[in-house]
């Protein structure tokens, strides 16, 4: 982590979040982790440092320098997947812990995305030439340049992927055919933002949840970038659990943006603004 402050404190990984985000060379580990520490309010600053720790730990235990790409991606994949036991199964899709990175480490499981996380960090702190993909539907990692790229999966333990099982992954969960720009490395701040619309469509599914929901929103929005929907999506549910004027206010802040682009659907934000503060008779 650099010279960065490694101390949270209590109330300060949202702010600690939102200023790892705007480095130059944002870390996706620490930003993985600190959202994690939203999700699990027993996490702490030891368990952030205890997440490090590990991923240095298995670091630590890759060969030194193995070679070309397909090497790397050899010796990772027989560390973590077959050693480790690293992978992912259908049911991790129905666990909010598939999404935090401390638990992954834990429990060795979780979703593609997550999975290629640790991946990345592990290898990255060996040396490796690697990075993340973001295919649709289906996280995956890349070792090497585009002219030497090899693919890995390690939602199946680390299997070699051709071009050709991406497509296939690709076809498989989204029914469209393979965009050569998705093999593209992806940036640390698309994987983050990936993760946590994980969660909130996790979330989005359990109205029990809400809260969860909420602050993975709420972290989305502290990105530099993000889709200016999200704001609309954030105060549509700031109204759902009750919380009318904030609720409202985000409305007609909202709508003030569309007003440049689409009159007709600021004035629907507007009204929608009207109705949240009615229910507030």
């Amino acid at each position: 982590m650099d010279d960065r402050d490694e101390s949270f404190g209590v109330g300060g990984f949202r702010r600690a979040f939102a200023a790892e985000a705007r480095e130059e060379r944002p870390d996706v580990a620490l930003l993985c982790l600190l959202l994690a520490a939203e999700g699990d309010a027993t996490m702490g600053d030891a368990g952030i440092d205890e997440a490090q720790i590990e991923l240095d730990r298995l670091a630590g235990l890759l060969p030194f320098a193995p070679g070309d790409p397909r090497d790397w991606a050899g010796a990772v994949a027989e560390l973590l997947g077959e050693r480790c036991g690293f992978h992912g199964e259908p049911a991790d899709y129905q666990r909010l812990d598939s999404s935090l990175l401390h638990q992954v480490l834990r429990r060795r499981r979780g979703l593609p995305i997550l999975l290629s996380v640790v991946w990345m960090e592990v290898a990255r702190r060996a040396g490796a030439p690697v990075y993340g993909v973001a295919l649709p539907g289906h996280f995956v990692v890349g070792f090497g340049d585009p002219g030497q790229r090899v693919l890995v999966d390690p939602f199946a333990g680390g299997r070699l992927l051709s071009t050709a099982d991406a497509e296939l992954l690709v076809v498989g969960t989204t029914g469209r055919p393979l965009d050569p720009a998705s093999l593209e490395p992806a940036a640390p701040l698309e994987i983050v933002l990936r993760v946590l619309g994980n969660i909130r469509a996790w979330a989005s599914t359990r109205p029990e949840q809400s809260a969860v929901q909420l602050w993975a929103l709420e972290l989305s929005l502290l990105l530099p970038s993000h889709p200016a929907r999200l704001r609309y999506d954030r105060a549509r549910l700031l109204v759902e659990r009750g919380a009318f004027r904030e609720g409202a206010a985000e409305l007609e802040a909202y709508a003030e943006i569309l007003d440049a682009v689409d009159v007709p659907g600021a004035d629907r934000l507007r009204r929608e603004a009207a109705a949240a503060r009615a229910r507030l008779n």
